[in-house]
């Protein structure tokens, strides 16, 4: 399901004649992390399972994240994103949606895994070029 660009939405905001005429009008609802993510799953033809082993997750645990039972770490969120093969956008949105600050370019741990996500990346490759500036891994600590 493609969503409205930013910046039209916006527009529209601001050209509506109160949040409530725009929000009922788009479906306005905070981002919720189960759904969004079932929503990744689905659009990448993914299974839960196997998202959850290459995240490194123990299985209950990943699936209790998924059905919105748990709150995930920041790190946690990242892994399910590198093995969901998440965009940089799809990152973003899973951070917001798990209540984490989205990745910001101005922090440098942040902004190698910026650039890792936008080079595609690997989760071991990604925190291969973590250590080697010697920043915190994402990835499970063995």
């Amino acid at each position: 399901m493609e969503e409205p660009l930013t910046d039209e939405l916006l527009a529209e905001l601001l050209d509506a004649p109160s949040p409530d005429a725009f929000a009922s009008g788009h479906r306005i609802t905070e981002r919720d992390l189960p759904s969004y993510l079932q929503q990744l799953l689905d659009e990448k033809g993914l299974a839960r399972a196997d998202v959850v082993r290459d995240a490194g997750l123990n299985s209950t645990y990943g699936y209790e994240i998924f059905v919105g039972r748990k709150h995930a770490a920041r790190d946690y969120i990242l892994r399910i994103a590198f093995a969901l093969h998440a965009t940089l956008k799809e990152t973003n949105r899973l951070l917001q949606a798990a209540g984490h600050n989205e990745l910001y370019c101005k922090t440098r741990r942040d902004a190698i895994i910026i650039f890792c996500i936008d080079k595609g990346y690997t989760l071991m490759h990604t925190d291969e070029e973590l250590y080697r500036f010697g920043e915190n891994t994402i990835g499970a600590r063995g």
